[in-house]
């Protein structure tokens, strides 16, 4: 019964998306996907939003980052 429990909890850690070797925040499963959770203000216009995957999520975190720091 507990292996079943620690499965659990290492499936619902959150994963940290960082840009340019800056933690940007974390994305944890949800219903549907992955929620980003925003730790930086560069990041915060993609804070809350779900992803179908990692890799799309820090792809999106990725060009949002970037797209700021030149405006």
């Amino acid at each position: 019964m507990q292996e079943n429990n620690l499965n659990r909890a290492e499936r619902l850690r959150p994963i940290v998306i960082e840009v340019a070797g800056e933690p940007q925040g974390v994305i944890v499963p949800a219903e549907g996907g992955y929620k980003f959770v925003a730790v930086k203000l560069p990041a915060f216009a993609m804070d809350g939003h779900l992803f179908p995957s990692i890799e799309t999520a820090h792809l999106a975190v990725s060009r949002a980052v970037e797209g700021s720091e030149g405006a």
